[in-house]
């Protein structure tokens, strides 16, 4: 969902943007959202598709940037942690 918060913190004006489920999400620097489940999914922030990122295993689990440069992606999944370097920075 995307919305807006409030100054009193009450969320209005919620949007479905992306109705895929997974197990965990994170954003890049650019505001993309990564899925994690059946590899990774890709949505930019209005939630259109832009990548998937194919992990030979049955389910990833979660994900997250880091390294110096927040520019390597890390990947639990069902058996092995992988990393990939990627072009797209985490959120600093």
């Amino acid at each position: 969902f995307r919305y807006q918060i409030g100054v009193n913190g009450k969320i209005t004006d919620r949007i479905l943007i992306i109705s895929e489920g997974s197990d965990g999400m994170i954003l890049d620097a650019l505001g993309n959202i990564y899925l994690s489940g059946k590899g990774v999914t890709i949505f930019d922030k209005e939630g259109i598709k832009i990548g998937h990122i194919d992990v030979p295993e049955d389910w990833v689990g979660n994900l997250c940037f880091g390294g110096k440069n927040k520019d390597v992606l890390f990947i639990t999944a069902s058996k092995s942690l992988y990393k990939i370097k990627m072009a797209a920075k985490g959120v600093e």
